[in-house]
């Protein structure tokens, strides 16, 4: 029988906080279960097994990427929809490193609910880039190499890997505008 008070949303609301505290690879369910001061059999009333509570993490990330994403954007369009958009994308990643690393693989094309949670992050991603009239191969194109971009700037920062006596601010935000040049020669 579930505890009283134990359920879906609060182990994997468990499991998310203990993955950004302790990195993505040392998530477990003991660990998620001593957090939440159950035995770990008792999670299985919940969730199937350690795969299926990534999941469930990587849906929760992806969908708190997506609001984020989303207010950041809204009413913006070209550099300042850029700006926006890679600033929401790093803080996000930087306040929940855990979160973020659970949404980096690209979901299975069998996986559908995980292919239209991440599909809604496309959307906005592409949405707001919609103003610098890019489609097709272009759009795609534009879209890998924003979060190539995004993704190498957070994992640097997020190994100390800035060490230049430069404002790290600053060189994010140049970045972008560099990103912004690009993509206006693209469309």
């Amino acid at each position: 029988m579930p505890r009283v008070g134990l359920d879906r949303s609060r182990v994997v609301a468990a499991a998310a906080s203990l993955a950004d505290g302790r990195g993505l690879a040392q998530l477990s369910l003991a660990a998620v279960a001593q957090e939440l001061g159950v035995k770990t059999p008792s999670l299985y009333n919940h969730v199937a097994g350690l795969d299926a509570l990534q999941h469930e993490v990587c849906l929760l990330a992806l969908e708190e990427l997506t609001a984020r994403l989303s207010a950041a954007a809204v009413g913006r369009s070209g550099a300042e929809a850029l700006q926006a958009l890679g600033s929401a994308y790093r803080a996000y990643a930087l306040e929940h490193p855990g979160r973020y690393a659970a949404t980096l693989r690209s979901p299975d094309a069998q996986d559908e609910v995980l292919a239209d949670v991440a599909g809604r992050v496309l959307t906005v991603v592409t949405d707001a880039l919609r103003g610098y009239g890019l489609a097709g191969d272009d759009e795609v194109d534009a879209v890998r190499a924003l979060r190539a971009a995004l993704h190498g700037w957070v994992s640097l920062e997020q190994a100390g890997g800035f060490g230049l006596p430069r404002d790290v601010e600053q060189s994010f935000h140049r970045m972008l505008d560099r990103l912004d040049t690009s993509l206006r020669r693209a469309g």
